[in-house]
């Protein structure tokens, strides 16, 4: 892949770093872990490692409460470990992209101890958004806002002031309006570049800037033509285009992806103007459900909102923040025929991809973890009413049959692996050729082969009810067929199908096959 933008059509892989690989035994996925398993991302056919937070954390939401952004917390190694990693991933071609959370720090996080400390109208305090209560003994909160894990949006301090945290308590958000908070993050950002590496991915992208009035919920949003009062508030675009200035002085074509969940794909294109960010995580894709009419309208808005701005889109599928795909389009071997399918169908599209860990396994949610272990912040601010996030974020099944399957040299993982994931451990799957694993393998190698996947742009095809068919360049070509019939298509050398029985003129239900006219 050329450097120039290789940013544009990469696909990315999603290491959440708990539990990836565990290298010491402890249970818990770490940084030499993920060393160690670079030479199965290289020979997957990946382009970039994308790195759930490794910095020091209380871990209240398992990393994205960050006390301090220029060191690794000692569960996952040293910053001696990160600078290895990246360079071990750089000789074997791999790019290294890691989480930024800017939105908000952990309540440990020394300038959130010092805002306590120092009390009202401090200039600690000013780099949080702190507010006086309301009603007589100002012991209620300043605004109605809720919190996006459960229960209402402010904790009282001791001093009687309430903060503000759009997730959990633990969580303080910043203030976006001080130069301070500015200026500390592009000090973030080159301590990282400094050390090689090649993007951010940015949590919560959206969430940065906030209505000053702090206007109850409700109320806001009734006015005419009225905006979110702390989603997608125009503000936050001042924030990114400094953030480009920062990155544009690095060589090498280092880049950003937002985590941006906005209103429409209209909005989305702001954030990647020119001078702002490279690309967004795009959910279109990801919050279709399994129809052909809702596929191609997630994938039509997505093209046409981000030519508007000249950025390619993006595709993904999960995320550790989203219930697993497989779970998603039916479960069980229905959910894997379409994840398989589904797999085939977003690598053939233009633009950048990214893989989350177990996805080229076929992994599942998994649905029956005892409450005991779960973590999740969401399942406890919500009293179990909401099962959080654990079930996407189970460690990976390597090899063997015994406890923690090759996660670890240890029998324990932090999340308990389902029994029957044995099956669908690399070490099996790379022994079948028909494993979803190697359908990836071969899907990534395909893409890097032909050129039209490039550089193409889609063209769609007519096809019957049911049925997607586009063209990328006058030769490749994608069927996905969401029926649960076999379709017939003209004849065509077929290159890879999802299912075993595709040939040349018939994709079978609820399968995807890559066909080419000349190859």
């Amino acid at each position: 892949m050329s450097r120039t933008q290789w940013w544009r059509r990469a696909v990315f892989y999603q290491v959440y770093v708990w539990s990836f690989a565990d290298a010491d035994g402890d249970g818990i996925g770490d940084l030499p872990g993920v060393r160690s398993r670079l030479p199965y991302l290289r020979d997957l056919g990946v382009d970039a490692v994308w790195l759930n937070p490794f910095y020091p954390s209380p871990q209240a939401d398992n990393g994205y409460d960050v006390a301090d952004h220029r060191d690794v917390d000692p569960r996952f190694g040293t910053i001696a470990d990160a600078d290895a990693l990246i360079r071990d991933a750089h000789a074997l071609g791999l790019r290294i992209v890691i989480d930024l959370v800017p939105n908000h720090t952990s309540d440990e996080h020394p300038w959130f101890r010092a805002a306590l400390a120092d009390g009202p109208g401090s200039a600690a305090r000013r780099r949080y958004l702190f507010r006086d209560g309301r009603g007589p003994a100002g012991d209620q909160p300043p605004n109605n806002w809720t919190s996006n894990f459960g229960g209402r949006a402010w904790t009282r301090a001791p001093d009687g002031q309430w903060y503000l945290h759009l997730f959990a308590p633990e969580q303080p958000d910043l203030d976006w309006t001080s130069d301070e908070v500015r200026a500390e993050f592009h000090s973030i950002l080159r301590f990282w570049l400094d050390r090689g590496v090649d993007g951010f991915r940015i949590d919560v992208a959206h969430g940065l800037a906030k209505d000053p009035q702090m206007p109850d919920l409700g109320e806001h949003l009734t006015r005419p033509g009225a905006a979110h009062p702390h989603w997608d508030v125009d503000e936050v675009h001042d924030v990114y285009r400094g953030w480009r200035r920062v990155l544009d002085d690095y060589p090498g074509d280092r880049m950003f992806v937002g985590e941006i969940v906005v209103q429409s794909v209209q909005r989305l294109a702001l954030y990647l103007r020119p001078d702002e960010l490279h690309t967004a995580f795009n959910f279109a894709l990801l919050k279709a459900p399994w129809d052909a009419t809702a596929l191609r309208t997630a994938i039509d808005d997505s093209i046409g909102a981000l030519e508007t701005v000249g950025a390619p889109p993006t595709w993904v599928l999960s995320n550790h923040d989203e219930v697993r795909h497989v779970t998603r389009y039916g479960g069980g071997p229905l959910g894997v025929r379409r994840a398989r399918a589904a797999a085939l169908m977003m690598l053939a599209l233009p633009g950048g991809a990214y893989l989350y860990q177990g996805d080229e396994l076929g992994l599942p949610e998994v649905e029956d973890l005892p409450d005991r272990v779960r973590r999740d912040p969401v399942f406890y601010r919500t009293g179990g009413a909401e099962r959080g996030r654990d079930g996407c974020r189970v460690p990976l099944p390597w090899s063997g049959s015994a406890p923690s399957l090759g996660f670890g040299p240890g029998h324990e993982s932090w999340l308990p692996q389902p029994s029957d994931w044995k099956s669908l451990t690399v070490e099996r799957q790379t022994a079948d050729p028909g494993s979803t694993l190697n359908l990836h393998r071969a899907a990534l190698s395909l893409r890097h082969q032909i050129p039209a996947l490039a550089t193409a742009s889609l063209t769609w095809l007519p096809a019957p009810e049911g049925v997607l068919a586009f063209r990328r360049g006058p030769a490749f070509r994608c069927v996905v067929n969401l029926n649960n019939t076999p379709v017939r298509v003209d004849p065509a050398e077929l290159l890879l199908a999802s299912d075993p029985y595709a040939t040349a003129d018939t994709v079978p239900g609820e399968s995807a096959a890559w066909y080419m006219i000349g190859w």
